[in-house]
């Protein structure tokens, strides 16, 4: 038998927990198909929400299966049993009671929002600027790792080339590496007004905001946290807030 299918395009409105049709009113089958539609729908913009993403747009569809569709006297509850990725999510449908059903369904949502992607072909390696990215809609297999600002981009460096139009995602970048072992540092104390520099030496390689041990003027080997270019900060000190190179 050909399975049939319910497919709406939503705009984004942001609803989270379970959904129930008004109690004692007997559910049909149309309606607990919306039902789960619903549910699907706020889930995936209810994740593209806490990634970061701003004006998503979804397309739901839910996938009948050949297994015929009872009403409930009751209110029927909506489950999400796997939802890790947007194309192939599936949800239950329960009737609860001692004659109560359980009816699991395939849903598919296609999801698009703006993201960042490569304005041009960048070599492997090339710190990125304004220049090299983009904010474009783009349909999305995931929602997890996409870059929601091109700010998120700046001053990390591509794993690889990064091709002209190509969404952007964390596990493509890197942060560069900006302190080299037996590179001369400055390190640098800062608390409250006081800001005391010595002389030292690295004795690991570290991109930005990474712990590397470092000997000082005075033969101490100590931890500290790469601030910038040939620049660090004792690991016991808070963290400087920096701006991209």
């Amino acid at each position: 038998m050909r399975n049939k299918s319910i497919v709406t395009r939503f705009a984004p409105v942001l609803l989270i927990g379970i959904f129930t049709m008004a109690k004692g009113a007997p559910v049909g089958p149309e309606q607990m198909l919306a039902q789960v539609q619903q549910a699907a729908r706020a889930h995936v913009l209810a994740q593209a929400a806490s990634a970061g993403l701003s004006a998503p747009l979804a397309e739901v569809t839910v996938v009948r299966g050949s297994r015929p569709l009872a009403a409930c006297g009751r209110a029927v509850t909506v489950e999400a049993v796997d939802t890790r990725q947007p194309l192939r999510m599936r949800f239950a449908a329960v009737c609860p009671g001692a004659d109560g059903w359980r009816y699991e369904f395939v849903v598919r949502a296609q999801v698009s929002a703006p993201v960042v992607v490569s304005a041009t072909d960048v070599p492997a390696g090339k710190v990125l600027t304004d220049e090299d990215l983009l904010l474009e809609r783009h349909e999305l297999v995931s929602l997890t790792d996409v870059l929601a600002s091109p700010q998120a981009a700046l001053g990390m460096s591509g794993k690889r080339t990064l091709r002209a139009g190509e969404v952007l995602r964390m596990a493509l970048l890197a942060a560069p590496t900006v302190v080299k072992r037996g590179d001369a540092v400055t390190i640098v104390a800062r608390r409250d007004q006081i800001e005391v520099s010595m002389a030292g030496e690295a004795l690991d390689s570290g991109a930005r905001g990474a712990l590397v041990r470092v000997r000082n003027a005075n033969g101490t080997v100590l931890r500290a946290r790469v601030t910038g270019e040939g620049t660090v900060e004792p690991a016991d000190m808070p963290v400087t807030a920096q701006s991209p190179d």
